[in-house]
């Protein structure tokens, strides 16, 4: 724990070198995107590493079954699962960051406030 924290009283005095890997991390958010597909293919959902949903396909099939309840939990769940896909890939890119300021896997949590 004393050994975390000496490095983390160390990174603090280098802020130039935290902006600079916050500004890479920040780039680098930006081309995250995950797709995930829901019923057999009747639903695709896109997001990207701000988990902001890019596009939402739903399949002439899925259209052609007039099955309202059915598209909406269609659309729930693979957005739920391109949701889980960027978190993960949002959290390597934090351990990625981490571990170029110095710091112990974990030590930032696994991602910034807000994405997960």
């Amino acid at each position: 724990m004393f050994n975390e924290l000496g490095q983390m009283m160390k990174l603090l005095g280098n802020r130039t070198k935290i902006q600079e890997e916050a500004k890479k991390f920040q780039a680098q958010i930006d081309t995250i995107t995950a797709e995930a597909s829901a019923g057999g293919g009747y639903v695709t959902v896109k997001v990207n590493g701000r988990m902001e949903v890019q596009s939402v396909r739903i399949s002439e099939e899925a259209m052609s079954l007039n099955d309202r309840e059915m598209l909406e939990d269609l659309v729930a769940a693979a957005t739920n699962q391109a949701l889980k896909k960027v978190r993960d890939l949002v959290a390597q890119e934090t351990a990625k960051m981490a571990a170029n300021l110095g710091l112990p896997p974990g030590a930032l949590g696994g991602g910034f406030p807000g994405l997960g």
